[in-house]
């Protein structure tokens, strides 16, 4: 009796091993991993953000904003804020890349000295700069 007892056990146990084996290498196809293809993040103007690249209206190319830009932060306006814009030159245009907007603003001035405007948009060149948007302060930069 006792050896049919343990007969019993033995082959329920092993039993149950092959169930649990058999979930385990169940065939069931996996999906393949799509992976990222570096460089493969350019816009419709070939340029590739993840290189730090974007498309300049003024300058009719790719630029990365950081460079050779002027830097221009939040107003304080007791808000904490972890990004920045930029604003870059030409003659007597201005291109602005502000953090806020999906596309750059460009603003015109009409000589030397004056502010570079675009309907509300207003950059005034004082004690650096200040943007200005509908009459309020939304941007200083040096």
């Amino acid at each position: 009796m006792k050896k049919i007892f343990l007969f019993l056990i033995m082959a329920s146990a092993i039993s149950c091993g092959k169930k649990i084996s058999q979930e385990n290498t169940s065939t069931t196809p996996k999906e393949p991993k799509k992976e990222a293809v570096v460089g493969g993040d350019s816009d419709s103007h070939g340029c590739k953000a993840s290189a730090g690249y974007t498309w300049s209206v003024l300058k009719k190319e790719c630029i990365r904003v950081f460079e050779n830009s002027t830097r221009l932060n939040h107003a304080e306006d007791g808000k904490k804020y972890s990004t920045v814009s930029y604003v870059i030159f030409d003659g007597n245009k201005a291109e602005l890349f502000l953090d806020t907007q999906k596309e750059s603003i460009i603003l015109e001035r009409k000589s030397e000295g004056d502010s570079w405007v675009n309907g509300d948009w207003q950059l005034i060149p004082w004690k650096g700069y200040v943007l200005k948007k509908s009459g309020k302060i939304l941007y200083t930069g040096e």
